[in-house]
């Protein structure tokens, strides 16, 4: 796909851009190219503001075999990785990004559609996708972890913030989260849920048989009858930690 100046004006882009874009590239330029130039100059910010005013191609990057990059990776379609993809920095696709094996990033991972690892997925700050984020074994997030549907891991999910799905939470093993964990379905645990602040899901929320529930561990003890709370359909009954209210809407 061609970029042009005509574009961005269309576009209402800022003058910085359109100065920076015909000093670069003159008039034209292959948008994949440009993102690769953006990738080599550290330019995260610009990049970002392109993928969501241009959006996605039908176009997939195809990586074969274990992948190391230095630096950033921005992908103006889909990326599909066959074995393992692991990046120094950040990851964000127009489309989604998928992975035979695991997915690796020493900042952030982001995409416009989902994302998808057959073992884990790791990144150093946020990972966020448009509709589901799914891996066959654990997702970890050093800050938030936000899908537009479900979450769902055959192990473990933790991040150093928050966690929130459109749909449904699942871990085969348990969900950890310095902040609030949200859902608009149910909340899934083969074993703990912990959580800093409240946890809210539109229906259920269920922990392993012998592990419990902790809403509200980073909270301050005068703030917790507004903070640790957990909103669900039912009352859980290994909620060991937090206020329990009741969904609104929901008839006893």
């Amino acid at each position: 796909m061609k970029l042009t100046t005509d574009f961005f004006k269309s576009r209402n882009a800022c003058a910085e851009w359109l100065i920076y874009f015909e000093a670069t590239f003159g008039f034209e330029a292959d948008y994949q190219v440009v993102l690769d130039r953006l990738a080599k100059e550290n330019r995260v910010s610009l990049a970002h503001w392109l993928l969501k005013t241009v959006g996605p191609i039908d176009e997939t990057l195809e990586l074969s075999g274990d992948t190391k990059i230095e630096g950033h990776l921005f992908v103006a379609g889909h990326l599909h990785c066959s074995a393992n993809i692991s990046v120094s920095l950040s990851i964000e696709a127009g489309s989604g990004i998928e992975a035979g094996w695991g997915i690796k990033a020493g900042e952030g991972i982001e995409a416009g559609s989902g994302i998808e690892a057959g073992s884990g997925i790791k990144a150093g700050s946020g990972i966020e996708a448009g509709s589901g984020i799914e891996a066959g074994w654990g997702i970890e997030a050093g800050e938030g972890i936000k899908a537009g549907s479900g979450i769902e891991a055959g192990s473990g999910i933790e991040a150093g913030w928050g966690i929130e799905a459109g749909e449904g939470i699942k871990a085969g093993w348990g969900i950890k989260a310095g902040e609030g964990i949200k859902a608009g379905e149910g909340i899934k645990a083969g074993e703990g849920i912990k959580a800093g602040s409240g946890i809210e899901a539109g229906s259920g929320i269920e922990a392993g048989e012998d592990f419990g529930i902790y809403c509200g561990l980073s909270v301050c003890l005068s703030m917790k009858a507004n903070y640790a709370v957990l909103i669900a359909k039912d009352r859980p009954k290994n909620l060991l930690l937090g206020e329990y209210r009741q969904l609104s809407g929901c008839k006893l």
